[in-house]
């Protein structure tokens, strides 16, 4: 994850391959969107940096303060989420910047034990999908984490159809390259695409890009924008 975000938790499978045809109320000025996008990090699952800065330096033997410059001063962070570098090329990256050699398994460890489940998110999730909605991940983010949210978390793993990843697309947002291929994989127009995400930078981007794209703050605010758009499910 960038710094721009109960395990095993059950999602209800989808019910359908598209929209059924009662999930949506006609509504006058915001039309209803053929897809939705979520952002992972503060959306669906929270993190923390600090945890992971914490978690790095014991393992590591270096300070928090020296984690954070060595990810996040330079370009290490950002290579690791654009897929310029592998999960291993990440570790050995990290080992030369730092002259330290951790178990790769440990760094691997203290690294990605940092995620909270958002729990006010996994009912809307499960009845999105009842009503028929498609649903799919947009997020900046890396091999690592990625691959822990998805392995951990059923709502990530089975709750949505599409899943596209900086580091799988080789752009983060707000980069135009990765709403682009957003659209491509959903097989829609930019403007039927709905899409929230917690950064103000990214929520631009993507509607510069013609998404209809609102500012996740909260749950139930994002209930609200989605019942706007005629979006009309048991929640």
């Amino acid at each position: 994850m960038t710094n721009d975000k109960l395990h095993n938790t059950p999602v209800s499978p989808p019910q359908s391959t598209g929209p059924h045809p009662s999930s949506f109320i006609p509504y006058p000025s915001v039309p209803a969107p053929r897809f939705l996008y979520f952002d992972l990090g503060r959306v669906l699952v929270d993190f923390s940096l600090e945890r992971m800065f914490r978690q790095l330096a014991a393992v590591a033997g270096l300070s928090p303060s020296r984690i954070g410059e060595v990810l996040f001063g330079g370009t290490l962070q950002k290579d690791y989420e654009t897929g310029r570098l592998t999960s291993e090329q990440f570790y050995e990256e990290f080992c030369r910047q730092t002259d330290t050699r951790p178990a790769a398994a440990d760094l691997a460890h203290a690294g990605t034990e940092i995620f909270q489940l958002n729990l006010s998110m996994l009912p809307v999730i499960a009845h999105l999908q009842q009503a028929g909605c498609r649903l799919g991940v947009l997020s900046n983010t890396c091999e690592g984490h990625w691959e822990y949210c998805f392995r951990t978390y059923r709502i990530v793993s089975e709750g949505f159809r599409i899943h596209v990843t900086s580091y799988q697309v080789g752009a983060v947002k707000p980069d135009p390259a990765i709403f682009r291929a957003a659209a491509e994989r959903a097989g829609c127009r930019p403007e039927e695409i709905f899409f929230t995400d917690d950064i103000p930078g990214h929520v631009a981007a993507a509607g510069q890009f013609g998404f209809d794209a609102v500012l996740y703050t909260s749950t139930p605010e994002l209930v609200a924008e989605l019942r706007r758009r005629g979006i009309r499910f048991n929640y």
